[in-house]
């Protein structure tokens, strides 16, 4: 089984070629905003545009890294907003908020094949969905992501990792490593940091079988140069704290590993009837 491979948001050249080599897989820019600001504004997730310049920037500094933009939902001048960001660098791009295979179908009709893509998954509709619109996609290629910022949204929920407390993703996983699809479920904070501990979070990534998880913004805390990034934080040294923990998740029984969902689903709940007060 392969491990989990990570992804970073970032706009600064200097910090994509820095944790390029520190084994950041995927460089993760993001051009959407229809619809972004009401659906989320009241949550502290990442909210600004890059520039087609900005892409190109870091595009030009990589040399191992996948570059994946996350474009608009599909509009008017989803073709106009592909072929800029291909022309800008984009090695993957990344089609958000779709609620049917039409959408899927009409999104792989205009990328055309040209770069492989990645559907986010963060609607209620594209998640019961799933086995509808799943063949489509190209095997080895193509890939799914779960966002659960917009998926719990959409659902009412209060706190985003309920959806895996409460074992909803467990069919979607089952039938993606069924098909061969790669796929990763949102995001994961430092070892040590977070209501919710990093390492309840990896195990339960590894029961899953994802295989990819964005770093959230205690990775880098907005830094626009190596030099601010490792002022902030030991990087490398916290990456070797998620391999670790991981490593540890895969040498245990799957006992354990139904044992840790049990703790992230008390976590999970416990801190969603506290929220607020």
């Amino acid at each position: 089984m392969s491990r989990i491979h990570y992804m970073m948001i970032t706009a600064s050249p200097e910090v994509a070629a820095f944790i390029e080599g520190q084994g950041v897989a995927r460089i993760f820019m993001d051009q959407e905003v229809l619809g972004k600001a009401e659906r989320q504004g009241h949550l502290d997730t990442h909210k600004a545009a890059h520039s087609l310049e900005e892409i190109a920037a870091v595009a030009s500094a990589l040399k191992r890294a996948e570059l994946m933009v996350r474009l608009n939902p599909l509009n008017l001048h989803s073709h106009e907003e592909i072929q800029a960001a291909l022309d800008h660098g984009a090695q993957r791009l990344m089609l958000p908020m779709f609620t049917s295979r039409a959408d899927v179908e009409l999104f792989l009709k205009l990328v055309d094949g040209r770069v492989p893509v990645t559907f986010l998954v963060e609607t209620p509709q594209a998640l019961v969905r799933l086995p509808d619109w799943l063949p489509l996609l190209k095997r080895g290629s193509d890939e799914v992501h779960i966002g659960l910022n917009d998926l719990s949204l959409g659902m009412g929920l209060n706190f985003l990792f309920e959806p895996l407390a409460s074992r909803l993703l467990d069919p979607s996983a089952e039938l993606l490593s069924e098909r061969e699809i790669a796929w990763g479920v949102g995001g994961v904070a430092r070892i040590g940091q977070g209501a919710l501990s990093a390492e309840t979070v990896l195990g339960e990534h590894v029961r899953l079988g994802s295989q990819w998880v964005i770093l959230s913004r205690a990775f880098h805390q907005g830094a626009s140069s190596s030099a601010e990034l490792l002022q902030a934080l030991d990087f490398p040294a916290e990456i070797a704290k998620l391999r670790e923990a991981e490593e540890s998740w895969r040498q245990a029984p799957a006992e354990a590993l139904l044992a840790n969902q049990k703790i992230l689903s008390e976590c999970v709940f416990y801190i969603e009837r506290h929220m607020g007060l």
